[in-house]
């Protein structure tokens, strides 16, 4: 089953959304902050793409962060960051199997999927 994880109202999981149901593939969605992130799942999205693979330094959120924040972050504070403020990770984030995907693109999900 795939597993797509992010925040429902932003507007690249819509996109990824209608994606797969236009191609009717079942998914699970998990919405970080109606159904929350473990510790344990974060470390290992963190193990499989790298914490700042992961961290979305394009948000508002992370903007918003102090300098002396940002300037000291390393895996253990950034992914605290993530746990306190899940806007902070990079949506959509799709699970297959053992496969990891960040982000939304028509052409790598095809790529995924059809294997």
């Amino acid at each position: 089953m795939i597993k797509m994880y992010g925040i429902k109202n932003c507007d690249t999981i819509k996109k990824a959304r209608n994606w797969l149901e236009q191609h009717q593939l079942d998914y699970q969605f998990v919405d970080y902050r109606q159904d929350g992130l473990s510790t344990a799942q974060l470390a290992e999205f963190s193990k499989q793409l790298g914490w700042q693979n992961l961290l979305n330094t394009r948000g508002t959120t992370y903007r918003a962060l102090p300098a002396a924040t940002k300037e000291n972050l390393n895996e253990q504070s950034a992914l605290a960051l993530m746990l306190q403020q899940p806007a902070m990770i990079k949506r959509p984030l799709l699970v297959q199997n053992s496969t990891y995907m960040l982000g939304f693109n028509a052409g790598q999900y095809q790529q995924l999927l059809d294997n």
